[in-house]
């Protein structure tokens, strides 16, 4: 084979016929695609490092108020302690979180039970049974509604929903109750657990669906039984990424729940979350530097690692139970 196809040395080639005698370099010219390209990638990497950074500072900006809340209030009696009066004085002032995690977390749950049977539903009907024209009707309005202000849902639960509806049906409520709250909520989630759920269900593949109905499962079967399992890793992202929405939710509870750290189980009572304290004491007339304002800062970091955690129970699920198709 070296017989039949012998070397040129560069110096032949180049004073070969037609050449320049020139050495051509194969060093590659960045062209100006190539360096939009480039320019692309080191803007995302450095809004990849904002968003990093930003995190950071927020995290130590709480940290450093939490410890200095912590050198004057016992940790224990932070996380365990049963009533909760940071900004009474005296012996009538009390640093126990506990009423309202409580409330945080029984204004959620009242959402949730609104939001996950309605969403998922709404995920269904528009990913297996409505057809293309209804779909692209129904689920833009949808998203729309996920784009309303917060206080309009607040002030429509605390004017309306609360005479007109939950009294309208017998309901001996308060004016600010965790009743009207939770279930006005509930519809803020909706529409986020609506559109992910139906985004995940619409990308199992067509053929997992006509394998189904080819062995003469129906409908309902199909939705249930094929594409609902298929598509669970992205349906419980979806309703964790409601839950997390509705844990950090301020302005519907501040308004239409109450500011009463509660720790009892009654709907037709006030109640109030971690995020509308945070926002009820930081608009009022506090001392910077003080222990009511480290209040402020320490219920944040609180409130911080609790949906962290939600974040990271979500990013565990999706993971066990992703299903990846060729």
């Amino acid at each position: 084979m070296a017989g039949r196809f012998p070397r040129t040395s560069p110096e032949a080639a180049a004073a070969a016929p037609g050449t320049t005698g020139v050495r051509t370099s194969l060093v590659r010219t960045p062209s100006v695609r190539s360096r939009g390209e480039a320019a692309i990638k080191a803007a995302l990497f450095l809004a990849a490092i904002l968003s990093v950074v930003t995190t950071v500072l927020i995290v130590l900006s709480l940290l450093r108020e939490t410890i200095s809340f912590f050198g004057d209030v016992p940790i224990q009696d932070y996380l365990f302690g049963d009533k909760w009066t940071p900004l009474l004085r005296g012996d009538q002032q009390s640093f126990g979180v506990i009423p309202i995690i409580w409330g945080t977390l029984y204004l959620t749950g009242i959402g949730l039970l609104v939001a996950i049977p309605l969403g998922l539903l709404c995920a269904i009907y528009l990913s297996e049974y409505a057809g293309p024209r209804v779909r692209k009707v129904v689920k833009p309005i949808l998203e729309t509604l996920a784009g309303v202000p917060t206080i309009v849902f607040g002030y429509f639960a605390l004017t309306y929903f609360t005479p007109n509806v939950i009294r309208a049906l017998g309901f001996d409520v308060n004016q600010f109750n965790a009743l009207s709250a939770g279930i006005i909520l509930g519809l803020l989630v909706l529409p986020t657990i609506a559109s992910v759920a139906e985004d995940a269900m619409s990308a199992v593949p067509a053929s997992l669906r006509e394998g189904a109905f080819g062995l003469g499962a129906s409908k309902l079967q199909v939705s249930l039984r094929i594409v609902f399992p298929a598509a669970l890793s992205g349906i419980v992202a979806a309703l964790i990424l409601g839950a997390s929405r509705a844990v950090g939710e301020t302005v519907i509870i501040l308004i239409a729940g109450g500011q009463t750290a509660n720790l009892g189980v009654d709907p037709r009572e006030s109640y109030q979350s971690m995020a509308a304290f945070i926002a009820a004491t930081a608009r009022g007339d506090i001392p910077t530097g003080s222990i009511e304002y480290e209040t402020i800062f320490v219920v944040g970091f609180t409130l911080f690692l609790m949906t962290l955690i939600l974040n990271a129970v979500s990013i565990g699920l999706v993971r066990r139970f992703r299903q990846v198709y060729e």
